[in-house]
C-alpha cells in the first residue's frame, strides 16, 4: 500500500497543476477594459443626444402659417387652379417638398406633380411663398364649387401643415 502521506502530496501536486492552468485576466486588465467600455458608451451616447437634440432645435426653428388659399381658373370660367400662400414666422427656413390635397383627412393624394414645387421651394424666414396647384391631378379634373378640401404641405424637416378650405 502507499502511504498516505504521499497520496495526499501527490493530491497536493495536482492541484497546484490546476490552479497554475487557470489563468485569468489581471486585475489591472480588467479594470482598464471596464474603463474603456465605459468611456465607449458615453461617446455614443454623447453623439446621439447631440444629433438628437440639433434635429429637434431645427425642427422647431421653421413655423408655418397659412396666409391665403385662392381657387380660381385659366380661362375665368375654368376650374383649374388653387394657390396656396404659407409664410414662415420662425427662425430657420424651411423647404417645402410635398403638397397633399383631398376631400377629407384622412383621404389625401400627393398632388406635388401636379403643382410647380419642383424639387423644393424654400420659406424663408419671415417671409411668405405661393404654392401653384394644377388640376386635373389624381384627385380630381377640377375643384368643385362648395366642397372642403383638406391640404397638407410637408416641409423637408419639421412637422408637416394640415389645414382645410371650402372652395367658392
Amino acid at each position: 500500500m502507499i502511504p498516505l502521506e504521499i497520496v495526499m502530496q501527490e493530491v497536493k501536486l495536482s492541484l497546484l497543476k490546476v490552479q497554475r492552468a487557470k489563468k485569468g485576466i489581471s486585475p489591472i486588465l480588467a479594470t482598464l477594459l471596464l474603463i474603456v467600455i465605459a468611456v465607449g458608451a458615453i461617446m455614443i451616447t454623447y453623439a446621439w443626444v447631440i444629433t438628437f437634440t440639433t434635429t429637434q432645435t431645427q425642427q422647431a426653428g421653421a413655423i408655418l402659417v397659412l396666409e391665403n388659399v385662392r381657387f380660381y381658373g385659366e380661362p375665368a370660367t375654368a376650374k383649374n387652379r388653387t394657390d396656396i400662400v404659407i409664410s414662415n414666422t420662425g427662425t430657420a427656413d424651411a423647404k417645402i417638398v410635398r403638397v397633399y390635397v383631398g376631400t377629407s383627412s384622412g383621404n389625401i393624394i400627393d398632388v406635388s406633380v401636379s403643382s410647380d414645387l419642383g424639387t423644393g421651394k424654400v420659406v424663408y424666414t419671415g417671409k411668405a411663398i405661393t404654392i401653384k396647384i394644377n388640376w386635373p391631378n389624381s384627385l380630381s379634373t377640377e375643384w368643385e364649387s362648395g366642397k372642403t378640401y383638406y391640404f397638407k404641405v410637408a416641409p423637408e424637416a419639421g412637422a408637416s401643415f394640415d389645414f382645410n378650405r371650402k372652395a367658392p
